[in-house]
């Protein structure tokens, strides 16, 4: 995918200020920026719900499957049952032969398959994550946007899920934009980590971090400082 001198504004209030960047099929990429720095209103644009800006878009990936989402919000449907959250959104595009095996599949891999008949309000926060990347991975698309997907939750939890998603990803090799204001996270998921400015938004540095990541905790921690300099 490639984003071409991305420009939108609200009235003469510019947010994107010319946005150029090569986003890798089959990657993860971080856009980190703090708080109101314009990273949702890109993702929107890329996803093609906000229409009216300036710029070029190009993919390069099949386009027709549509895209997975990961939210910061919860957006389970309530009335229905793990397993028929991830039915809802499967049964239009997966055969009725191979949609039980599938759902089994993808809780399975994020370690769910005992709750599938629960309802997400006996679920912890933990687990309704898991479910939505589940949820996400399991639908056959080749692009995948999350928009903070990790907030609120501590440190042990929000470290398991991403221990889960690295695991789906290295089996799916989905095409990932990840929005983040948290540096742990962007260096832990992105194998390209852009970081924004403050509005109007332009990309101030672009860091390649790519899997296997590295178990070099001091490599980790000199990367996190550096992106930790940016923001000063």
């Amino acid at each position: 995918m490639k984003l071409i001198n991305i420009v939108k504004s609200y009235g003469d209030k510019k947010v994107l200020d010319g946005i150029t960047l090569d986003i890798e099929e089959g990657k993860v990429t971080a856009v980190l920026g703090e708080s109101g720095s314009g990273k949702s209103t890109l993702l929107n644009i890329i996803a093609g719900k906000i229409k009216d800006y300036k710029g070029e878009i190009i993919f390069q990936a099949e386009y027709e499957n549509g895209m997975s989402y990961i939210f910061q919000e919860d957006t389970l449907i309530p009335w229905k049952t793990v397993y028929e959250n991830l039915e809802f959104i499967l049964k239009k595009k997966i055969s009725p032969d191979k949609l039980k095996l599938r759902i089994k599949k993808y809780l399975e891999m994020v370690g769910l398959n005992e709750i599938e008949n629960e309802y997400p309000n006996t679920l912890s926060g933990g687990m309704k994550r898991r479910v939505g990347i589940a949820r996400a991975f399991s639908f056959p698309s080749n692009y995948l946007f999350m928009d903070e997907p990790f907030e609120f939750l501590d440190i042990k939890i929000k470290n398991e899920i991403m221990e889960y998603f690295i695991k789906l990803q290295n089996i799916e090799n989905k095409t990932v934009i990840f929005i983040t204001h948290d540096i742990e996270s962007a260096v832990s998921l992105g194998e390209k980590i852009v970081v924004f400015s403050n509005k109007p938004t332009k990309i101030k540095k672009i860091f390649e971090n790519p899997y296997p990541k590295e178990k070099d905790i001091e490599k980790k921690e000199k990367l996190k400082d550096e992106i930790e300099k940016l923001f000063l």
